[in-house]
C-alpha cells in the first residue's frame, strides 16, 4: 500500500471514529449535552480534527443520519427479488425494516432520535440531503404497492400514501419492543408487526 493510500485510510477511520463517538454521545447524553468538545474527548482527537472534516454539528449530526439511512436503503433494496410479486416484495421490504432495526440498533436509534426529536435541529441544505435519503426507502415501497395497483392485485389507491402509511406503522409497532419487560410478552412486537403488515395487506387486495 502507497503512503496516498494508507492517508486516505487513515482519514476515513478517523472520520468513522468521530461519527462512532458522536452517535454513542448522542444517544447516552442526549442533543444538547453533546458538544464538539465532548466529541474530540471521546474520539480520542482534537477539536481542530473534528472541524476539519465536519464544519459545526449539525453538518455533523446530519452524516450520521445519511449513514444509517443509506445502510437502510440499502438493506432493503437488497432484501427485494425484483422477480417476486408485489405482495412479496412488501413482505420483503417489511423484513428488512424488521432486520435492521434489530442489527443495526445504533443506527435505526439515530435515526428514530432525530425522527422524534421537537426541535429544528437542520438548516433546510441538510434537511433536504436528509430527505433524499430517506425518500430513496419510501420510494422502494411505493414502487411495490404501485406495480401491485398496475397488475390488478391491489386497490386504485395512492401508492405513495399507502407506502407512508405502511412505513408509520412499521415504525411505531417496533417502538412496542420497548414494552417486553412489561406490557408485551419477550418477541410478541414482531407477531404484532407482522399481524399489522397482514390487516394492511388485507385493505389493498382486490375482492
Amino acid at each position: 500500500m502507497g503512503a496516498k493510500e494508507r492517508r486516505e485510510r487513515e482519514r476515513e477511520q478517523r472520520k468513522s471514529d468521530i461519527l462512532d463517538a458522536a452517535r454513542s454521545l448522542l444517544l447516552e447524553k442526549g442533543l444538547n449535552a453533546t458538544s464538539i468538545n465532548k466529541i474530540a474527548k471521546r474520539a480520542e482527537l482534537s477539536v481542530g480534527a473534528i472541524y476539519f472534516y465536519f464544519k459545526d454539528k449539525e453538518e455533523l449530526f446530519a452524516a450520521l443520519q445519511v449513514e444509517g439511512l443509506e445502510l437502510l436503503h440499502q438493506t432493503i433494496h437488497q432484501s427485494v427479488d425484483s422477480e417476486s410479486l408485489p405482495e412479496e416484495k412488501v413482505r420483503s421490504i417489511a423484513l428488512a425494516y424488521l432486520r435492521f432495526s434489530e442489527e443495526h440498533k445504533n443506527y435505526f436509534d439515530i435515526i428514530n432520535y432525530f425522527l422524534a426529536s421537537p426541535e429544528t435541529i437542520f438548516p433546510p441544505d441538510l434537511k433536504n440531503k436528509i430527505d433524499s435519503h430517506g425518500n430513496a426507502s419510501i420510494f422502494t415501497l411505493t414502487a411495490a404497492i404501485r406495480e401491485g395497483i398496475d397488475r390488478g392485485y391491489f386497490k386504485a389507491l395512492d401508492p405513495r400514501r399507502q407506502a407512508i402509511i405502511l412505513w408509520s406503522a412499521f415504525h411505531g409497532m417496533i417502538q412496542l419492543k420497548k414494552l417486553e419487560k412489561t406490557i408485551l410478552a419477550m418477541g410478541e412486537y414482531q407477531s404484532l408487526y407482522m399481524e399489522t403488515l397482514d390487516r394492511f395487506l388485507d385493505g389493498l387486495r382486490r375482492g
